[in-house]
């Protein structure tokens, strides 16, 4: 059946994690080389998705490009595959496509104030320094703590880190936060993310915040010189999107906590993401200068599967590229075992269009990855993925008659659909695996449908607009094949088989 939704959170993934830690013991050299070896045949590892030779990872941080080159750095628990322990990896690349691991980037500092976990943050450049700030965690006492879980209580400041060489590999840590605490006479949820924009003589701020029982809110900074920080007030406050449920122990699943913020200026309008309810929101809107308020004028969800806390960067020429975490929908036991967990998205090219809603198709880059190209029409075409490492095009035109487009495992699992987008014309309707989309232009007689298959993840995007990000899993040591399914329209539909970026699936090796 379609699968509608990671069932995790989080702060789920640090208490269950953290109850892995104390039963799990090091693993013997032997033992190590053997994992590495199961990780280069495992079918269900990516092969042309970004991710680390093996382990945990979770979000982007800190993407940028710098001295002709793409670095990403993201969340990583070097030790093993579920959350905790959390440092910044690093990969870099001349094309966002085919990238090359780097050693880690920022670790944690006995003494510091992320001597319990460096968390998510940015990368700007700051008077030709590139730098790095972040949420540095330490553990306190409950009273003293910005995020408490149930298993841990942490305090959650604002820091800084900067670089001076071209491969920036070397990061050199401020020792003192650059913003201690929250402002004070706010019961806030959460403190972090530390998202750094530029508007006139100013660098602004915007940190994930909230209030239990009110909403989620983006607090704004504001300063001169990057260090010394100004807290003026909140740049949007919520709720703002879904149904929300205040008693929920979580302030992330209530919506009081909304966190990953992202903003930034995009054609006329300023544009906002934020994560919470286990979903990624947008708004697309005018940001008062005056006052320094957001105001929201569309919304929307980035995407409507299993994808979360997203960053963006702008690229050489000025576009602003979108990035992901892609976490398992499988239990942790499993990808315990597996020896690794998560993967990042593919980019994704944000723009507007003329109604203020976001657009975001792949990266064209991606293309050149593909192999010799397959086509078809209709419903009898008989195309095939196969090894789960492909990419599929289907182009059809919008009729009186339903039209339905899938993906389905062939195989033991024969016949068992993997995603699905139907077209209802009574109801002038979209649906992604049963979800109805929230609108459809007036006059609009056309369906296009991209889907990139890559071990055990499809990203699905539907007329640039709507995004879907499907994980799924099978037993064995070889992956199925895949087959792609026209009903009830006639439609142009090409594959492409999808070169990998590695000779295994490691996805380079550290350098």
């Amino acid at each position: 059946m379609p699968l509608t939704g990671p069932e995790w959170t989080r702060r789920d993934l640090l208490m269950r994690g953290a109850a892995v830690i104390a039963a799990s013991q090091l693993p013997s050299l032997q033992a190590l080389a053997e994992a590495k070896a199961d990780l280069a045949t495992d079918p269900r590892r990516p092969q042309y998705h970004l991710l680390p030779a093996a382990n945990w990872m979770n979000d982007p941080n800190g993407p940028i490009y710098w001295m002709g080159q793409y670095h990403m750095f993201f969340q990583y628990n070097p030790n093993a595959a579920y959350w905790g322990d959390m440092h910044w990896a690093h990969a870099v690349s001349p094309d966002m496509v085919h990238w090359r691991h780097l050693p880690v980037a920022l670790s944690p500092t006995t003494g510091g104030p992320d001597q319990d976990g460096c968390f998510s943050g940015s990368a700007v450049v700051n008077d030709g320094v590139p730098t790095f700030i972040y949420t540095g965690v330490v553990s306190v006492p409950k009273e003293q703590a910005t995020l408490s879980d149930g298993q841990h209580n942490f305090r959650e400041t604002q820091c800084i880190a900067t670089c001076n060489e071209p491969q920036l590999t070397a990061w050199k840590k401020d020792f003192t936060p650059v913003i201690a605490a929250p402002p004070p006479g706010l019961e806030i949820t959460g403190f972090r993310d530390p998202c750094p924009w530029r508007f006139g003589d100013w660098w602004y701020l915007s940190v994930g915040s909230g209030v239990r029982g009110k909403g989620g809110m983006i607090l704004l900074y504001r300063s001169r010189d990057f260090r010394h920080w100004e807290y003026l007030h909140p740049l949007i406050e919520g709720p703002m999107a879904g149904a929300r449920t205040s008693n929920a122990a979580d302030p992330v699943d209530s919506g009081d906590m909304w966190e990953c913020p992202d903003f930034f200026a995009l054609r006329d309008k300023h544009l906002l993401i934020y994560s919470t309810q286990r979903k990624v929101f947008w708004h697309s809107g005018t940001l008062d200068t005056a006052s320094m308020r957001f105001h929201a004028e569309q919304s929307g969800v980035v995407d409507h599967g299993s994808f979360y806390a997203p960053k963006t960067q702008l690229d050489k020429d000025g576009n602003r590229i979108l990035w992901g975490w892609l976490p398992e929908t499988r239990p942790l036991e499993e990808y315990r075992a597996a020896g690794w967990a998560g993967m990042m998205s593919l980019p994704r090219v944000l723009d507007l269009d003329s109604r203020g809603r976001l657009t975001m198709p792949g990266l064209p880059a991606i293309q050149q990855l593909r192999g010799p190209e397959q086509t078809g029409t209709g419903s009898d075409h008989a195309l095939v993925i196969h090894d789960c490492c492909g990419e599929v095009s289907c182009k059809a035109l919008l009729s009186n008659n339903p039209l339905a487009f899938s993906l389905q495992l062939q195989g033991a699992n024969a016949g068992k659909e993997l995603i699905r987008v139907d077209w209802r014309p009574g109801a002038n309707k979209i649906l992604i695996n049963g979800e109805e989309l929230p609108y459809l232009d007036p006059g609009q007689r056309s369906l296009e449908v991209n889907a990139y298959i890559d071990g055990s993840v499809i990203e699905l995007f539907v007329n640039g607009v709507y995004t879907s990000t499907t994980r799924f899993y099978y037993l064995g040591s070889k992956a199925p094949d895949i087959h792609i399914k026209m009903t009830g329209a006639a439609a142009e539909v090409k594959a492409w088989r999808i070169k990998p970026i590695s000779p295994d699936r490691l996805t380079g090796e550290i350098s």
